[in-house]
């Protein structure tokens, strides 16, 4: 009966289709989706809202991107950005700790926080209809955070053991020393959990004095992304964060953040940290990139991917289109290499890291990859420009699904360079991206520059900077 019953259901529903072709037959087709578009508005004090609206989506993600992390702070005061993430779920004044995290696991929701070099990021991730509930929350925290002596010293200990665990990674010990280098002596080259000495001295007054100066209305994004419309996270913005102030309350602190903005100056030097009980060497080397509004920021990119990564851990064909892959792995040069294009609102790192246990021809590893650097000069084929181009539209696409991926897109990208790119924008302007344009790039920016090292672990047969520096103009004939 049931096969009897589908096979009818089957007959009508073709008799239907063909009675509504033979009406409507522009109807056999479904309606295109319209790619969903970023709406912001600014508010009087300054606030930015900036949305991507999905009404098929369920479930909304909703944060707040504040263009202040790590350097915004002095010396005495890094870590602080840091340590007032920690703090940020301690409690309010209208609401406990316990009651917080109630909150949030009543309704299901997820609540997080992160800092960058330039950035704190409050968001959550909940229920369509909790919206307006996690923006009230999330109003909360940013301006009522109650910053309780107890609650600062149970957050130092666990920042100071975050910290030991930290030191534990030499990926991450390796790029904290090449910024250290690069911007010696200036706020971009300083660590995002700052020093011991620091996280053991950070009082609430500091706390306070960089809350005032930096979450400011005019620096600030609040972002939603999915089933949130723009209409009413725009109502709920005017009704939980129109009391922030438009900009710092004293010509001191305004005069101090403007301070932290300022250009810094790239270094050419190093830093070595020898220790043979590391049974490999990570050596990271970066010339000055691009900065997120720099007009070649997707070259540099496209440039970074022609260069490429390669893990022999992970069972990678040595043939990946990656002239570099191919030659480290015939002459087992290399663990993994994994080139880099980081960017800041002002100033950038273009690099490589590289991770091997032959220790006996490191000097090799680092002269034939500087050595593919030069050849990015002068001899860069079509093939592998349009390779490249290819594999970084479906890297940042990739990037981008689900609602916080977006909203992380799009705070980041208001807050450092003031607008967001569409998708297809961005895959115009990849698109139009040449041998030509990755050639000149790597002409002004790769040749016979200076460069900034970081090298950890067995890092004996690594050569002096000078003959390293030196290989930075070498013919590759």
């Amino acid at each position: 009966m049931a096969s009897q019953r589908l096979a009818y259901s089957l007959r009508n529903a073709t008799r239907v289709n063909k009675a509504l072709n033979a009406v409507a037959p522009f109807r056999r087709y479904a309606n295109p989706v319209t790619p969903a578009r970023t709406e912001s508005t600014t508010l009087s004090n300054g606030l930015t809202i900036a949305t991507e609206h999905s009404p098929w989506a369920q479930t909304s993600t909703v944060g707040i991107w504040i263009d202040a992390g790590s350097r915004a702070e002095t010396e005495k005061t890094n870590g602080t950005a840091h340590f007032l993430e920690h703090l940020a779920f301690k409690g309010t004044g209208r609401r406990t700790q316990h009651q917080l995290e109630l909150e949030i696991e009543n309704m299901g929701g997820h609540l997080n926080a992160y800092t960058s070099r330039e950035n704190t990021v409050y968001y959550a991730k909940s229920f369509n209809s909790d919206v307006p509930k996690t923006v009230d929350i999330l109003a909360d925290i940013l301006q009522n955070s109650k910053l309780d002596h107890s609650a600062i010293e149970r957050e130092r200990d666990v920042i100071l053991r975050e910290s030991e665990e930290v030191d534990k990674q030499l990926e991450e010990v390796v790029f904290d020393h090449l910024h250290s280098t690069a911007y010696m002596h200036q706020p971009l080259g300083r660590t995002i959990l700052g020093p011991r000495e620091n996280i053991q001295t950070i009082t609430r007054d500091d706390l306070v004095n960089y809350i005032n100066t930096n979450y400011t209305a005019d620096r600030m994004v609040l972002v939603g992304s999915g089933g949130v419309p723009h209409e009413e996270l725009v109502k709920l913005a005017e009704q939980h964060l129109s009391g922030l102030k438009a900009a710092p309350p004293t010509q001191y602190q305004a005069l101090l953040a403007a301070e932290q903005k300022r250009k810094p100056e790239f270094v050419g030097s190093e830093i070595r940290q020898r220790d043979d009980t590391i049974p490999t060497a990570h050596i990271a080397i970066a010339v000055e990139g691009v900065a997120w509004k720099d007009d070649d920021y997707f070259t540099a990119l496209v440039t970074q991917a022609i260069v490429g990564n390669w893990d022999r851990a992970m069972g990678n064909s040595p043939y990946l289109g990656s002239r570099l892959s191919t030659f480290v792995n015939a002459n087992g040069l290399a663990n993994s290499f994994m080139s880099f294009s980081t960017s800041y609102s002002d100033t950038g790192l273009w690099g490589i890291y590289l991770v091997t246990d032959n220790k006996t021809q490191i000097d090799d590893l680092v002269h034939f990859t500087l050595r593919e650097w030069s050849r990015l000069s002068f001899a860069v084929t079509q093939n592998e420009v349009e390779r490249a181009k290819a594999q970084l539209k479906a890297s940042i696409l990739l990037s981008l699904d689900g609602t916080t991926a977006t909203a992380e897109d799009i705070g980041r990208q208001i807050v450092t360079t003031g607008r967001r790119m569409e998708a297809s924008e961005v895959e115009r302007v990849i698109g139009a991206i040449t041998e030509k344009d990755v050639m000149n790039f790597a002409q002004r920016k790769l040749w016979d520059k200076d460069v900034a090292i970081s090298a950890v672990g067995s890092i004996e047969g690594l050569l002096d900077y000078n003959r390293i520096r030196n290989d930075m103009s070498r013919n590759t004939a």
